[in-house]
């Protein structure tokens, strides 16, 4: 480390730019941003910057002088020849104001580095010259991982510093701001819930210390399967998680974004195969909140579409817990997505319908097939290769065409997704004859002509040419 990284108070404090174009309204921003009293001083001012800092910046037309330098705290100089920076340079320092040259590492007694504002919270990052743009790329990274209402936790804490002081020691101060920003009422403020949030803060701090044990329970959509297509704040609650919980359809590379020491419990489902029966996972929801954890109960597409996310929620909430939900790119947004099909478009489906192809004890699903059968819209169908068949047959029983487009679209978003097209006639034949065996969503409707895809043709074409 080259320069000390610091944060300097400017509110009402006297600031100098030299220059009157683009480089030095960037600057400018940062000091009104900042509050400092600042002057701005160029031959020739042009006329964005001009109206940019109309009423917050003293702005005069002509050269700097040596006062004026030296009647400032910062000095930025924005334009002038090299011989101009030079003595600039010289005339702050010899007052002992810092200085900073844009684009002249070489000059600057200070960087004005990449800068993420949240209000109390700010974070600076800065390559010291050496790769701005790589300094910009850091700061959007940081930027993903930190909720917008950060800034907001960090007022509303501070509100509360001098109860808590007299509340506890030392120690138990220090205990207690670590399970506060990891809890229930931190997360109704970065909810924006600050009503409730406040009601909460204060009974926390009046609770006695042994009954300060209950955690906060996420239930979290983790996508379709593509780790990227994660929401920032799914991979932010991942990645501050104490115990997670997580599905079938959840990728190893979505866990690999979680927090290394988290512990992890497969609750998965599967036709005929429940790893973890419904009431226990939501047991255990409720237990590890009641020892004080963040939980984060971890979906496949999105909690509240076929997830059984609302049951959880219930229950948790019944037991007096602290739940919140994240939602998620459901399967049909994502399958549709990569198989380059809109599940709406003018002309094809003014409507998108979801139903479910899984009936319990694996029985028929409970659908008003006449109503489906009618529908000149798109239909996905969640969960039904193993009733494809007979999906098929009831719609074209109750008078939906025989040759409607249909598209099969296994492990879509994965690297190894399989995406079958052909019509309702041929669906359980495109089921067959692709092997589709792994989770799978089923397209019905003239949208399902314009996926990506292969026909009945092309794979036995390509079976012709292995064989």
């Amino acid at each position: 480390m080259n320069r000390f990284p610091a944060y300097i108070a400017l509110e009402n404090r006297p600031v100098l730019i030299i220059g009157g174009g683009p480089s030095a309204l960037a600057k400018a921003r940062l000091m009104t941003a900042a509050q400092a009293s600042l002057t701005v001083i160029a031959e020739k001012i042009d006329s964005e910057t001009r109206a940019a800092l109309a009423g917050v910046a003293r702005l005069i037309e002509r050269a700097p002088v040596v006062g004026d330098i030296e009647a400032s705290v910062l000095v930025f100089i924005a334009d002038g020849r090299d011989s101009q920076i030079e003595r600039w340079v010289e005339i702050a320092q010899m007052a002992g104001a810092l200085v900073n040259v844009v684009d002249r590492p070489e000059f600057c007694d200070f960087i004005t580095p990449s800068i993420i504002d949240r209000g109390q919270v700010t974070v600076a990052i800065t390559t010291n010259g050496a790769a701005p743009v790589l300094g910009r790329k850091v700061r959007a990274d940081i930027e993903a991982l930190l909720p917008q209402n950060v800034g907001s936790l960090a007022e509303f804490a501070d509100r509360y510093r001098d109860a808590v002081k007299a509340k506890f020691s030392e120690h138990d101060r220090r205990l207690f701001w670590e399970h506060f920003f990891d809890g229930p009422v931190a997360a109704q403020v970065l909810a924006g819930d600050e009503v409730r949030a406040h009601e909460a803060m204060v009974a926390l701090i009046n609770r006695p210390r042994e009954k300060e044990k209950t955690g906060v329970v996420h239930i979290v959509g983790a996508g379709p399967g593509d780790p990227d297509l994660l929401t920032v704040k799914a991979l932010r609650l991942l990645q501050h998680a104490d115990v997670i919980l997580y599905d079938r359809l959840v990728s190893d590379e979505i866990l690999s974004l979680a927090r290394r020491d988290a512990e992890r419990f497969y609750v998965g489902k599967a036709k005929a195969n429940h790893a973890v029966p419904q009431d226990e996972i939501e047991a255990r929801l409720v237990a590890f909140a009641r020892d004080g954890k963040m939980v984060v109960r971890l979906k496949g597409g999105d909690p509240f579409i076929f997830g059984r996310g609302g049951e959880e929620l219930e229950t948790v909430r019944a037991a007096g817990i602290s739940v919140f939900t994240t939602p998620g790119i459901t399967a049909a947004a994502g399958c549709a997505a990569s198989a380059n099909m809109a599940l709406t478009h003018r002309g094809y489906s003014q409507a998108v319908t979801f139903v479910t192809g899984h009936a319990k004890d694996e029985g028929e699903p409970d659908l008003d097939w006449a109503a489906l059968a009618t529908l000149k819209s798109t239909l996905v169908v969640y969960m039904g290769v193993s009733k494809a068949s007979s999906i098929a047959n009831r719609l074209i029983g109750h008078g939906r065409a025989r040759s409607t487009p249909v598209a099969v679209i296994e492990k879509g978003t994965c690297p190894d997704q399989k995406i079958i097209k052909g019509s309702l006639d041929e669906l359980g034949q495109l089921i067959e004859a692709g092997s589709v065996d792994g989770p799978a969503l089923l397209v019905i409707g003239e949208v399902a002509a314009l996926a990506d895809g292969e026909t009945l043709l092309s794979i036995a074409q390509q079976e012709r040419l292995v064989a």
